[in-house]
């Protein structure tokens, strides 16, 4: 099944937002209206698949993606992880993402470190961090899209997926990489 409405809804907010929204651990969408607009990395990924399942169920003109599905997806990234994963019974790991591996619209969840703030709120797999795989319309090249806090720029970020697998290869080797297939929701529904 091709997701044509999903994939051009994620595009136009990674092409709206890329480099003109900041990050700041903690908050989700209601501040991209904030001056100056910021977002964390689960309230971006958040919107990008919410925004996306309801532009393919109006395209649809039926709920292709059930309410339930959307809702369980308002969480934080290891849940959001989790919930996909337990709803489609598919997660590749590790040494198994790779750019022809991964479903065409992969969300994928890392386990950067250890931060001190993670104490308090233990997490499934140690994930601290999600991404989300989008597609330029015209040639479908695959881009992550990402709400980051780098050393170097932090805000929502757009970067060639086999560059960003490159970059990531640490987290890949060490096994801190879970990618799963928030789609296949469609077919249960």
């Amino acid at each position: 099944m091709q997701f044509e409405a999903a994939e051009r809804a994620m595009w136009y907010l990674a092409q709206t937002y890329t480099g003109r929204v900041g990050y700041q651990r903690g908050v989700k969408s209601e501040r991209l209206v904030a001056d100056p607009p910021v977002i964390d990395c689960s309230g971006w990924v958040r919107l990008l698949l919410t925004k996306a399942m309801q532009a393919e169920n109006e395209a649809a003109g039926r709920a292709v993606f059930g309410s339930g599905d959307v809702t369980a997806l308002h969480a934080w990234s290891d849940r959001i992880i989790q919930e996909i994963e337990t709803r489609t019974g598919f997660v590749l790991d590790g040494g198994r993402i790779t750019v022809h591996s991964l479903p065409r619209l992969a969300t994928i969840g890392l386990k950067m470190g250890e931060p001190s703030w993670a104490n308090n709120h233990p997490r499934p797999r140690g994930i601290t961090h999600i991404v989300q795989v989008v597609r330029r319309p015209g040639d479908s090249a695959p881009f992550v899209s990402e709400s980051f806090c780098g050393a170097v720029s932090s805000g929502i970020k757009l970067t060639p997926l086999e560059e960003w697998l490159a970059e990531s290869r640490p987290h890949l080797s060490a096994g801190e990489m879970w990618a799963v297939d928030p789609f296949r929701l469609a077919s249960r529904n």
